[in-house]
């Protein structure tokens, strides 16, 4: 079978699905993956065919763009929407022309991310099966609220209805661009309600999220999606680095940006005190040439071979950052910026391998030393170990491409 895979976001969006891409192709089916050109690393390392969808979402992260913004000003959820649906709408009309291309003579699209609703778009067109995938638990249940809204915030009997409010919120801001690509790339009618019906993939692990009970039985909660395990050779310098002493603390903060990076910066030399640790700069601008020499500088380094060679992984709190450290096994400490981080940061605490989340608006280095200092306790490092061993038995991409082939069937 053939399948065209749409997404758009960040890394942690596209890595995921060029992984799912890799698993169909290894079990015979043809996958074209459609995302940001700044993202699509990971597809071309795995040798999963790819086409750029116009855009810049790195750009849009550059501390003067609004996305940062959000960030800088502290995340509520309607200017979250807002800074998502900016991209979107810009791109909405070009996205549907292009994914329309693609898709002619695909069995079905499978879409992901700010790309979702036009891909849904261009499946009713094509009049193929569209099915949705993510790394973020969005399907109505009573079991936990959305996860945009912050951990607390709403009454037990109110999770279903939280779903459907975020959700809803989502629609709007994303319906006039929708609807209007929909006209006049492909003449569908205006849709007033957001798409429900279809078949979801979550790449999510059950050992840290248990799938609900209420959910319907089109909900597939597979476990997370890990690119294939491949020889990677370290450069030198991390490779010496790792085999001079004890396990270092990790700390990077993936795709975040806007956020004030000298207090940041100052505040973590001083908790980390002298010990070992290991800084990825992200998209952030951080200036990490201000690091002391118990720092090392890297680069992009996959997670599953580099998380389990630490001691502990200081993160934001983005979904695949946390599944990586769960499966690793390890400790964390999340310090979460916006959207569902604080989702992430509470499931991490609730398994007891993480205190409570850390402010960054109001980060200082005794709370971080404290949230360290609970990382390395020997109740949390079992309590890692044992989550780690459960996480790494899932066969995450296994079930989804299952799950893909059952639902052609039927």
């Amino acid at each position: 079978m053939k399948f065209a895979v749409v997404t758009y976001g960040t890394e942690g969006d596209t890595r995921p699905l060029a992984a799912l891409c890799s698993a169909l192709m290894d079990a015979g089916h043809e996958t074209r993956l459609l995302a940001d050109a700044s993202t699509l690393g990971s597809a071309k390392a795995l040798g999963v065919p790819s086409a750029v969808l116009a855009g810049d979402i790195k750009g849009a992260l550059r501390p003067d763009e609004s996305i940062s913004g959000v960030v800088a000003k502290g995340d509520r959820i309607s200017s979250t929407v807002s800074a998502l649906a900016r991209i979107a709408n810009a791109n909405a009309e070009s996205w549907l022309k292009q994914i329309v291309t693609v898709a002619q003579g695909c069995d079905a699209i499978i879409v992901g991310g700010l790309a979702a609703f036009v891909g849904f778009s261009a499946a009713e067109y094509l009049d193929v099966k569209a099915i949705g995938s993510g790394m973020i638990p969005i399907t109505p249940t009573a079991a936990f609220p959305s996860p945009f809204l912050p951990p607390g915030m709403v009454p037990r009997w109110l999770n279903r209805a939280s779903h459907s409010f975020v959700n809803g919120m989502l629609w709007r801001a994303f319906r006039k661009t929708t609807n209007a690509a929909r006209s006049k790339v492909c003449g569908l009618p205006a849709r007033t309600r957001v798409w429900t019906q279809h078949p979801m993939l979550y790449g999510v692990s059950p050992s840290l999220l248990p799938a609900p009970s209420d959910w319907p039985s089109n909900i597939d909660l597979c476990g997370q999606w890990m690119q294939p395990e491949q020889e990677w050779v370290p450069p030198s310098a991390l490779g010496d680095f790792l085999a001079a002493g004890e396990p270092p603390i990790y700390i990077g903060f993936g795709s975040m940006a806007g956020f004030d990076k000298p207090k940041l910066l100052k505040e973590m030399i001083q908790a980390v005190a002298g010990r070992r640790a290991l800084f990825y700069s992200g998209w952030s601008g951080v200036d990490a040439t201000m690091l002391p020499a118990n720092f090392l500088v890297i680069d992009e380094t996959p997670h599953d071979w580099l998380f389990p060679r630490t001691s502990m992984v200081v993160h934001h709190g983005g979904s695949g950052t946390t599944h990586s450290a769960g499966r690793a096994g390890v400790p964390s400490v999340v310090m979460p910026f916006a959207a569902d981080q604080f989702f992430w940061a509470d499931r991490l605490r609730q398994a007891g391998i993480a205190a409570n989340a850390l402010s960054w608006k109001h980060l200082d280095a005794d709370q971080l030393a404290s949230r360290m200092a609970f990382a390395r306790t020997d109740e949390v490092g079992i309590r890692a170990h044992a989550l780690g061993k459960k996480m790494r038995a899932e066969e995450g991409l296994h079930n989804a491409v299952a799950s893909i082939e059952k639902i052609m069937r039927n």
